[in-house]
């Protein structure tokens, strides 16, 4: 079952006219939160982020927290699987083609769940290939937009090498990766860069934050070089579907001693557990916000 516009029904049933402006331009913004044991994981969080992607795209936002809370959860007790990976996506709406954002058009809605795959054993015990490419997409990174072709491009190159992720450079510097935040660990120290208009602002990214100051690990948020990410210690990937994942080898050239480094063990416990957590609590959010 999915859930368009006020409705829920079966997918093979959900219909969107071809003027969608998410379909003509990719004019919207989505949201993928993962849900461990039925308990959405950084519900509010996700929520959030939505609210931001639509006030800066100015597309108008449907719903309340607690309304987006109740469809999710809808739609989460409808599936057969445990865990989820719950996507929602809101476009500008359906009108006549034309750049300009028309002024009666109602916001599409659409939001379905599957199961969700995270990392299995062998790639969190032996780590993971990537390969760099040069950062071309538009300068609005911190929107979450459906007009990914952009990161469509460059995560093919990955595809294409066997590799899980491409890692992208902008003007000699580390922003991220094709879909997913990056983290470099170098002499015992984290970095990664801070949250710019050129970076997607992670929720995983934030709860290794989380981890990494409330545990003592010493963490530097700033611009991080591009000979400083190939003479890693370690490389991270994070996201809601990769979790906390390390990168052993960066275009065919070992990071590090070539295995997952001794920090990504501590943070990937650190959030095996905290996930435990909150799966644990069971506690479902509903924010009347």
């Amino acid at each position: 079952m999915v859930f368009l516009n006020g409705q829920f029904l079966p997918i093979e049933e959900a219909r969107v006219p071809v003027l969608d402006r998410g379909f003509i331009f990719g004019d919207g913004v989505y949201e993928l939160v993962p849900v461990y044991s039925r308990v959405a994981f950084r519900l509010d969080e996700h929520l959030a982020r939505l609210e931001r992607s639509l006030r800066e795209t100015r597309i108008r936002n449907p719903y309340s927290r607690r309304e987006w809370s109740d469809i999710l959860y809808r739609v989460v007790d409808a599936q057969p699987f445990e865990d989820q990976g719950v996507y929602f996506q809101v476009t500008r709406g359906v009108a006549r083609r034309d750049h300009s954002f028309p002024k009666d058009a109602q916001p599409t809605v659409f939001m379905m769940s599957n199961a969700l795959v995270t990392p299995p054993k062998d790639a969190v015990q032996s780590g993971v290939a990537a390969v760099s490419a040069q950062d071309y997409r538009w300068l609005r990174c911190d929107i979450k937009s459906i007009s990914l072709i952009g990161n469509c491009l460059l995560r093919q190159l990955s595809s294409e090498a066997g590799a899980a992720e491409t890692i992208l450079l902008r003007d000699g510097k580390l922003t991220e990766a094709s879909a997913s935040n990056v983290f470099v660990v170098r002499q015992g120290v984290i970095l990664s860069p801070p949250k710019t208009h050129l970076i997607l602002p992670g929720i995983t990214y934030d709860v290794v934050l989380e981890l990494a100051r409330s545990s003592g690990i010493p963490l530097e948020l700033r611009e991080v070089a591009e000979d400083e990410l190939r003479g890693a210690d370690e490389i991270w990937l994070t996201s809601s579907s990769k979790e906390v994942l390390a990168v052993t080898s960066l275009d065919s050239r070992p990071v590090g001693a070539g295995r997952p480094g001794p920090l990504f063990a501590r943070m990937y416990a650190l959030y095996q557990d905290f996930k435990r957590q909150v799966m644990r609590a069971g506690k479902r959010e509903t924010t009347s916000a």
